[in-house]
């Protein structure tokens, strides 16, 4: 398991890892924005994806996941990209309400918004069409005109556990505010209305019941917010195992 215990490029999330084995990424990071320092952080996780065979990461936000596809595409792997979230992450600077940069991964993945964390991972964009967005319920205004407009394909949860997932390599990346907040405590942004960490585990095991997952990515709770130690007993049930060294 590959350990990524930084928020927007600050290490505060050592307390969430979930599963033992495999050394954290802690490249030195520049004494810089949280731009060029994600995008240090990321280029480094690139490197170890791309020398790991079936990637399995914990990160401590979304923006790793460029760092995940551009290590992917290192190892001449394209990836078709499942996004569950609770959030869309496909804000830009124009559409964003508060210029938070974990909102706009996604956007950054397909080639829209910020570039310079995807230019300094070496991320190739990907088409709109090789993304799956699942579960989301909480997007901006502009955010929602945005993924309208990008064509993605949208899907619940339980949808998804019943559907051929797209052709090829799959990258399968978790944010567990997907999670409704009343099982799922301690999240930075909680979205009311979201499925049970079951259902959930459900659209996992379809996907990975494939043999086609390349990297499986999960960002967890923030430990120091109240309720972390029930929030590490559901992540734990829900994905410890697909983390832990043995499931690769």
């Amino acid at each position: 398991m590959i350990f990524v215990p930084y928020f927007m490029g600050e290490r505060s999330r050592d307390g969430a890892r979930l599963a033992d084995g495999g050394d954290p990424v802690e490249p030195p990071l520049p004494d810089a924005s949280p731009l060029e320092r994600m995008g240090a952080l990321y280029a480094g996780l690139a490197d170890r994806v791309a020398a790991s065979a079936g990637a399995r990461v914990q990160a401590g936000d979304c923006v790793a996941a460029l760092g995940i596809v551009a290590g992917l595409q290192r190892r001449g792997t394209d990836p078709h990209v499942v996004w569950l979230d609770a959030h869309g992450d496909f804000n830009t600077w124009e559409t964003t309400p508060s210029g938070f940069l974990g909102g706009m991964p996604l956007a950054m993945m397909v080639g829209l918004g910020e570039p310079a964390i995807a230019d300094a991972v070496g991320l190739r964009r990907l088409a709109p069409e090789r993304v799956w967005l699942v579960g989301a319920r909480d997007l901006d205004p502009g955010e929602r005109e945005n993924v309208a407009s990008a064509g993605f394909r949208q899907l619940g949860v339980e949808e998804l556990a019943q559907l051929e997932p797209p052709a090829g390599p799959l990258h399968v990346h978790l944010d567990v505010d997907l999670l409704d907040p009343a099982e799922m405590p301690a999240l930075d942004y909680p979205a009311p209305g979201g499925p049970t960490s079951a259902a959930v585990r459900a659209a996992l095991d379809h996907l990975l019941a494939t043999g086609r997952v390349a990297a499986l990515s999960f960002v967890g709770w923030n430990p120091a917010l109240p309720g972390a130690d029930r929030a590490r007993e559901v992540a734990a049930g829900m994905v410890g195992d697909l983390l832990a060294p043995a499931a690769r």
